[in-house]
């Protein structure tokens, strides 16, 4: 059977309280309809990355599509699954191009080469565990450091929309009434506004913002002229990649998050659909890689398998690879836009530092699921000093220098959980409990 040979399954399977399965699909218009709604699933977190970054929207968006297409075509339409602008890159790219946060970011290049560099160290991973399996990965990065490292990267980032994105006492007060927004639909909307959460709370706080100053002269009013003079269709400006040793050091580490994201992934979809995916774990990291190394040539953030996607996956029991095709093609369309481009530009800064403080938390608040899902015992002192040290070394950004190079807080957290991890996990297990304060 093709990859491109789906079994077409009536909706009564979903009625009943079936599954649809990787393998199988629902009828086309059903399976475009279920695109588009896992197109507005990734649609925040992917367009907001390379905002963050002083990247074009435009070209991530296209580049998650295309990198969709990549995955599905080298896992053999096996792994369901979509990819997304990487949040694990935001801290590193910032660091290496010396982003200010605000406009486009002119030292792009060099952060790219350092993307294409951690896509190649991926793929590397990804050959390795194709040849021979995931135990290595798993006994380098259990749960507590996994844990420790997706916590990090949230509270690493937490200074950016609280320092940089509010110029002002209105904007401050501006990011509460975004992420109140947003916490409000997250808890009281049903169904699919409330997976919607973040674009629908984004733009109710920005219809709050125009009132405020277009309509009242309060603070900067939103200048809507850049949509009304884009184009409908056009180009994305694509930009080439420089490689630059420092900058490579300091970003390629992030496959090491990646691997982490995507084997939780692949486990998680597993557990869903009932059918084991480990054997495509390999080719799984490859496909992601490719994707990461094809976007960081043209532009593009870092891409991962997004949980947003999986997230629908779970909500509505469809699995078929089928949806992630179409998904993949809308965002290519999408790509090409740029009064697309145009309307995400106009949103406001300090939106999207309220924006930016939920999605900056859940990623943090993640970190700490995978520890409550693994039922990590914080009663041995090995755990609980893993993630301590961690936690603080990322969220402080503690930075040590290699000569000429610097390892900023994510890569010292990172690379400090997996080597403390395999340091203290030497000899009798350590369980007596450190005393509390």
């Amino acid at each position: 059977m093709g990859m491109f040979d789906w079994t077409e399954k009536s909706s009564d399977v979903l009625r009943q309280g079936g599954v649809i399965a990787p393998d199988e699909r629902l009828p086309w218009p059903q399976t475009a309809a279920m695109g588009v709604q896992h197109v507005i699933a990734m649609f925040g977190a992917t367009v907001l990355a390379p905002i963050l970054m002083g990247f074009d929207p435009n070209i991530a968006i296209l580049m998650s599509g295309i990198g969709t297409l990549m995955f599905f075509l080298i896992t053999g339409g096996k792994v369901p699954s979509y990819l997304g602008s990487s949040f694990a890159f935001i801290g590193v790219v910032i660091a290496a191009s010396g982003y200010a946060g605000k406009g486009p970011n002119t030292g792009i290049a060099v952060a790219l080469g350092g993307i294409v560099a951690c896509g190649v160290v991926y793929i590397v991973i990804g050959a390795i565990v194709q040849a021979s399996g995931t135990g290595w990965i798993e006994k380098l990065m259990p749960p507590v450091v996994t844990g420790a490292v997706v916590a990090v990267i949230g509270l690493n980032l937490a200074g950016i929309p609280i320092k940089n994105m509010a110029a002002s006492n209105f904007d401050s007060w501006m990011q509460v009434v975004t992420f109140v927004s947003v916490a409000l639909v997250a808890v009281f909307t049903r169904g699919m506004v409330q997976r919607l959460l973040i674009l629908v709370g984004l733009v109710l706080a920005s219809i709050v913002y125009a009132v405020l100053t277009n309509g009242m002269g309060l603070g900067k009013a939103i200048d809507l002229s850049g949509i009304a003079g884009a184009a409908w269709v056009g180009a994305p400006g694509f930009t080439a990649p420089v490689f630059q040793g420092s900058a490579m050091l300091l970003i390629a580490p992030v496959a090491i998050i990646l691997v982490a994201e995507n084997l939780g992934h692949i486990k998680a979809v597993t557990a869903m659909t009932g059918r084991n995916l480990d054997r495509y774990m390999g080719r799984a990291f490859i496909g992601d890689g490719v994707a990461t190394v094809v976007s960081g040539s043209a532009g593009g953030t870092g891409v991962t398998t997004y949980a947003e996607n999986i997230g629908v996956m779970a909500a509505t029991k469809i699995y078929s690879t089928a949806v992630f095709v179409v998904a993949a093609v809308i965002a290519i369309v999408l790509g090409f836009s740029p009064k697309f481009g145009a309307v995400i530009q106009a949103i406001p800064l300090p939106v999207m530092g309220g924006v930016s403080i939920v999605v900056f938390g859940l990623i943090a608040v993640a970190g700490a699921k995978i520890w409550v899902d693994n039922r990590v015992d914080f009663s041995d002192n090995r755990n609980l000093l893993v993630a301590a040290i961690t936690l603080v070394l990322g969220t402080g950004d503690f930075t040590l220098k290699f000569g000429g190079f610097a390892l900023g807080g994510i890569g010292t957290a990172t690379f400090g959980a997996i080597l403390l991890h395999a340091l203290l996990s030497r000899g009798r297990p350590a369980t007596t409990p450190v005393p509390g304060p």
